[in-house]
């Protein structure tokens, strides 16, 4: 038994792709019908026999002036375009929005993440299969603290940690097979000494309120640098803090690099001559328990620095420069092509090169 009806597909899926949601077949008794999704003005014809687990549509393109295709259902589950004929409706793709670096790699763009999970998941994926097709290698994708929610998405997805600061969470994805080229997190801390010694052969010196392994040792001023802060100027800032006492940068003596010190990161100390230009002593409490001016021989006779020979030489480099037996770093300005900017080079000046 064969009968003519009018069929609404909603929904679309060519062979081998699905597309949400799952097409819904609606019969009404008229004989015009419109497929959403395909093309308009087009006719079934719909064959049933007793038993059927098939129904096959024979479509009538009137538009395309008579063309034909087929249309299978199975089990009312899935249809299958099975004409050539017919184009598939367009799907927008959403992507994230980045840029490329400059060793062919990727930054996305952490002020315009999609706002929710599913939004986010979805063009990530989208993107990371974009640049994978590109040829693109790393992936830095920063998070903001607002959107922290986003970063297991993207954990799961492949990335990995590198960073974090405040404010923010940086992650990233090598595409290449092979080992990650991407440079690691930062791995160093850079921390500043100041010794400060006056006409009086003083030096300006503090004891450390931490129980640390200094404890009760009268030792030179030292703290850590801030971002973008030149290592001359930390020295001079940490002396103005802890003591009150105001200095000017002389020369840079030594430095020391050890490793696996706090949080199991490498440790840069710079230890920097500064003259003094004022005496009045006045301490940070809450960083100090006293500071003042000692002889420098009694400074360096404390059984702290006998048994410390680190610390021993560095204060014996400290005395040479000022005695005029060695000669430290000065620190000049100068300009880059490498970057573009002004930044200070550090060397002896003593030669005439």
């Amino acid at each position: 038994m064969a009968m003519m009806v009018a069929l609404t597909v909603h929904g679309w899926q060519s062979p081998g792709h699905c597309y949400r949601p799952v097409p819904r077949i609606s019969t009404a008794a008229r004989k015009g019908c419109s497929i959403q999704g395909f093309l308009k003005d087009t006719t079934f014809l719909l064959k049933t026999s007793k038993g059927d687990d098939e129904l096959h549509l024979g479509l009538m393109m009137k538009s395309l002036g008579g063309g034909h295709g087929n249309v299978l259902i199975k089990n009312k589950t899935r249809i299958h375009v099975m004409s050539p004929e017919i184009s598939p409706p367009s799907f927008a793709v959403e992507f994230l929005d980045a840029w490329d670096d400059e060793y062919g790699g990727i930054v996305v763009d952490a002020n315009s993440l999609p706002s929710s999970a599913n939004a986010f998941a979805s063009a990530l994926r989208a993107s990371l299969t974009d640049w994978k097709l590109k040829g693109k290698k790393g992936i830095w994708l920063k998070i903001l603290s607002e959107q922290a929610e986003l970063i297991p998405i993207a954990i799961k997805e492949g990335f990995d940690y590198h960073h974090a600061e405040p404010g923010y969470g940086m992650l990233t994805y090598w595409v290449p097979d092979g080992p990650c080229m991407l440079p690691d997190s930062p791995s160093h801390q850079i921390g500043v000494g100041a010794f400060v010694i006056n006409e009086k052969r003083e030096v300006l010196v503090v004891k450390e309120k931490c129980p640390c392994n200094c404890s009760g040792v009268w030792k030179m001023p030292t703290g850590y640098i801030n971002k973008s802060e030149d290592i001359f100027s930390g020295a001079i800032r940490e002396v103005k803090e802890e003591t009150g006492v105001d200095t000017i940068f002389l020369k840079l003596v030594a430095f020391r690099h050890a490793h696996l010190v706090a949080f199991e990161k490498s440790d840069l100390l710079f230890v920097c001559m500064l003259k003094p230009l004022s005496s009045e002593i006045t301490i940070d409490e809450k960083e100090i328990q006293a500071a003042k001016w000692m002889p420098v021989d009694e400074y360096i006779g404390q059984p702290f620095y006998e048994e410390d020979d680190m610390s021993r030489k560095v204060i014996e480099a400290c005395i040479a420069e000022h005695e005029g037996h060695y000669n430290g770093f000065v620190g000049r300005r100068l300009s880059s092509k490498l970057d573009g900017k002004l930044s200070y080079l550090y060397y002896d000046c003593s030669s005439s090169f």
